[in-house]
């Protein structure tokens, strides 16, 4: 029995873990210009910093469940090499500008391409058992994909537009007058604009990112995973509506540099912490919820869930 249990466990498979580490090698080498693109925007971009630790967050969490994904290992050569063809197709179109002269969309065709090779890959030396139980890192690694214009334009003006509202509202209530024309807002002593780069985008992807990994560590509904993440939305207008009006308040009250100064530029992750607290009531009431629910769903709500990256 003890033989038995180690040959499924992870160093049960050592030749096919290292034949799949051989194969990421190779798939770097064979996409390194795509790579080297992407690794050049995302330390360009800061909504996209982001990129680089996907991987080793999905190789984190494939590590922390390696018993129960190589428990069942057994390869799948048609499916996989099938999807390994398909990423690699896609991303020869991608690399000869075939859908578009638009860089951030060759980058996101070329990311997406590299993310569907790599999991042809682990079903063909791991199978469809093992890919069902790594689902969750497996999709994870679509945050890799940056956000083609068409997604990431009108994004950006939602949280603009619902920012300048919370914004408004936050100065309506102080007793502050303003005049608001689009996302220009005239106070008494200053005029602010709420541009694009004032949108969030990079600390609601980053908020994103946490949902995700709290839903698939502290809930096991799928229904309630889900949820949590969709509180990102809210959660991340009211955020940055706050950081707006603070900010504007305190330049017209105590210093007009505040709009200027560092709270300005680096306090970003003040008030991402602010989200995180309003989060955390949030999740410990879907946690509660849960456990509530636990003994009339029965087994079915002992049954833990990937979270909302599962299928």
């Amino acid at each position: 029995m003890t033989k038995l249990i180690a040959s499924n466990g992870p160093s049960g498979h050592p030749r096919r873990h290292v034949s799949f580490v051989l194969f990421l090698a190779a798939s770097l080498a064979l996409t390194w210009p795509a790579w080297r693109d992407l690794v050049s925007y995302s330390l360009q971009d800061d909504s996209y910093s982001h990129i680089l630790i996907i991987p080793f967050v999905a190789f984190f969490l494939i590590v922390m469940d390696r018993r129960e994904i190589f428990r069942n290992v057994q390869p799948a050569i048609g499916f996989g090499v099938a999807l390994i063809t398909l990423g690699l197709a896609a991303l020869w179109m991608a690399t000869r500008h075939a859908y578009s002269d638009d860089g951030r969309l060759f980058l996101s065709i070329a990311s997406l391409a590299i993310v569907i090779v790599w999991v042809g890959g682990f079903i063909l030396f791991y199978g469809r058992s093992a890919t069902r139980a790594a689902l969750f890192p497996l999709l994870f690694l679509l945050f890799m994909v940056p956000w083609p214009d068409a997604i990431l334009t009108p994004t950006i003006s939602f949280l603009q537009e619902g920012s300048t509202d919370i914004a408004c509202l936050i100065f309506r209530i102080a007793g502050v007058p303003f005049l608001r024309q689009g996302f220009v807002v005239s106070l008494p002593t200053v005029t602010i604009q709420v541009a694009s780069e004032c949108s969030s985008i990079r600390s609601s992807i980053a908020l994103l990112i946490t949902c995700v990994l709290a839903s698939r560590f502290a809930l096991r509904t799928q229904w309630r995973a889900w949820l949590l993440c969709m509180l990102v939305v809210p959660l991340s207008v009211l955020k940055n509506g706050i950081r707006i009006a603070t900010l504007t308040l305190l330049s017209i009250y105590v210093d007009p540099t505040f709009l200027k100064g560092s709270l300005h530029r680096d306090g970003g992750f003040v008030f991402f912490l602010l989200a995180l607290a309003m989060l955390w009531p949030l999740l410990a009431l879907l946690q509660r919820s849960e456990r509530r629910a636990q003994p009339v769903s029965g087994d079915l709500a002992k049954e833990p869930t990937a979270g909302p990256l599962s299928a």
